[in-house]
C-alpha cells in the first residue's frame, strides 16, 4: 500500500510522521512518498524535505518566490500522476495543498485525497467549503467546531482531537519562576526579523521598572540564533537564547510575549500567561484584515470565544503598549491565575475523549 504526503511547514511535518509512525503499526509494508521534513524524510527517504524553503508566511514571500512553487506543485502533481498511490494525505498547508486536491480530481476514486488539519477556511473564505467536499474523501479536523461546518456540506469529517492537546501537560503555577520573561518571536527568519526587535524594545522598558527580571528566548536554528544575538547586543538587553527550547521556556516562565501562531496554542496548553504580538509586511496585513472573518486572531481567544489573551497586532505592536502588558502578567497574580482557568477550559474541548486517532481515520479511508 502507497501513500503520498505533502507538509510545507515544521508543525505539519511533525504531527505527520505522528501519524504515520501510528499507521505503520497498522500497515508495515506501508511505502510513504512526498513533500515533507526531516521527520517524515526520517520516516521513508521518498519524502523529500522541503520546508526550509517551503514554510514561507504571507503574500509577499509567495509572490517573491512564485516561480519555485509551481514548480514543486508539477513535480508533486507529477508524481502522484505516476505513483498513484492509494491516498494523498495532505497535511495543513492550504495555499499549496487546495490547489493540489483540485488538481488531483481526475486520479479519483482510485486515489483517495484526506486532508489532516484543516485548512482555516472558516475564518477567510467559508464558500470554499462546499468545494472541498468535492474535493476530498475525508477531513481529519482538530478543533471541535470545523466537524459541523464541514459535514454540513456533506464532507465526512472526523474531529480527532488536537495532536498537541495530550503532548503537552501543563506546569504547575509553583514550577514556575515569576522573575523570568519569555520572549518568543516565532520559527521562520523573517517573522523573527519583524518581530523580535519590538519585543526587545519592551524588554528594554520592563527591565528599566523591574530590573530584577530575567529573559529568555528561543531560535529554530543556529543562524536564526546569531541573527537574534545580535540584534539583542543592538538593543543593549541580555537575553538567554537557546535552540530548539521554546517549550522548555514555555513551561518555566512567569509570564512572555509569543508571535502570533501554532506557538500561543502551545503556550495556552502549557499555561503561559502571555499576549500576543503579530508584525507582518504591510502588502500581506493589508489585504488579510479585509479577508479575515473572525472577531480574534489567536486561536485561545477563537475557542474561547471571547479575549482571554491580549493581541497586539501590527501598529498596535509597539514597545510600550507590549511592555505594560507584560508588567501586569508579571505583577498581577490574580490576572495571571484567571489567565490559566481559562487555559483549563480550552485544553479540555480540545482533547475531548472518545476521538479517533488520526492514524485509524486514515486507516479506515484506505480499508
Amino acid at each position: 500500500m502507497r501513500l503520498f504526503v505533502v507538509a510545507g511547514e515544521n508543525s505539519g511535518d511533525s504531527h505527520a510522521a505522528n501519524l504515520l509512525t501510528e499507521l505503520k503499526q497498522h500497515l508495515p509494508g506501508l511505502k510513504v512518498s512526498g513533500l515533507g521534513g526531516p521527520k517524515l524524510h526520517a520516516i521513508d527517504p521518498d519524502v523529500e524535505d522541503w520546508t526550509h524553503d517551503a514554510a514561507v508566511i504571507g503574500l509577499w514571500d509567495v509572490l517573491r518566490r512564485y516561480g519555485w512553487f509551481r514548480r514543486k506543485f508539477r513535480e508533486a502533481l507529477g508524481r502522484v500522476t505516476r505513483e498513484k498511490p492509494d491516498a494523498v494525505l495532505l497535511v495543513d498547508y492550504p495555499g499549496f495543498n487546495l490547489r493540489l486536491a483540485r488538481a488531483l480530481q481526475p486520479l479519483r476514486p482510485g486515489v483517495k485525497l484526506i486532508y489532516y488539519i484543516s485548512p482555516q477556511v472558516w475564518a477567510w473564505n467559508r464558500s470554499r467549503i462546499p468545494r472541498m467536499a468535492r474535493w476530498l474523501d475525508r477531513m481529519l479536523c482538530i478543533f471541535p467546531f470545523e466537524k459541523e461546518l464541514y459535514e454540513k456540506s456533506g464532507l465526512r469529517t472526523e474531529f480527532v482531537g488536537h495532536p498537541m492537546a495530550e503532548e503537552l501537560a501543563e506546569s504547575t503555577p509553583d514550577g514556575r519562576d515569576p522573575d523570568l520573561f519569555a520572549l518568543l518571536p516565532g520559527s521562520r527568519e523573517r517573522e523573527v526579523r519583524k518581530i523580535f526587535p519590538v519585543m526587545l524594545s519592551a524588554a528594554r522598558q520592563v527591565h528599566q521598572t523591574r530590573p530584577g527580571t530575567r529573559f529568555a528566548a528561543a531560535a529554530m536554528s543556529e543562524k536564526i540564533r546569531a541573527s537574534m544575538r545580535a540584534m539583542a547586543d543592538a538593543a543593549g538587553v541580555a537575553v538567554d537564547i537557546g535552540l530548539h527550547n521554546s517549550r522548555d521556556i514555555m513551561r518555566r516562565a512567569g509570564a512572555g510575549l509569543v508571535a502570533s501562531g501554532t506557538a500561543t496554542l502551545e503556550a495556552t496548553l502549557l499555561g503561559l500567561p502571555y499576549a500576543l504580538v503579530y508584525k507582518v509586511a504591510w502588502i500581506t496585513y493589508i489585504p488579510g484584515r479585509y479577508v479575515i472573518k473572525v472577531p480574534h486572531l489567536g486561536m485561545a481567544n477563537i475557542l474561547a470565544g471571547r479575549s482571554i489573551v491580549k493581541e497586539f497586532i501590527q501598529t498596535g505592536a509597539e514597545p510600550s503598549a507590549l511592555a505594560a502588558e507584560a508588567l501586569r502578567l508579571l505583577d498581577d497574580s490574580a490576572a495571571r491565575a484567571t489567565m490559566r482557568d481559562d487555559f483549563d477550559k480550552v485544553r479540555a474541548g480540545l482533547a475531548a475523549p472518545g476521538t479517533t486517532s488520526p492514524a485509524l481515520a486514515v486507516l479506515d479511508v484506505l480499508s
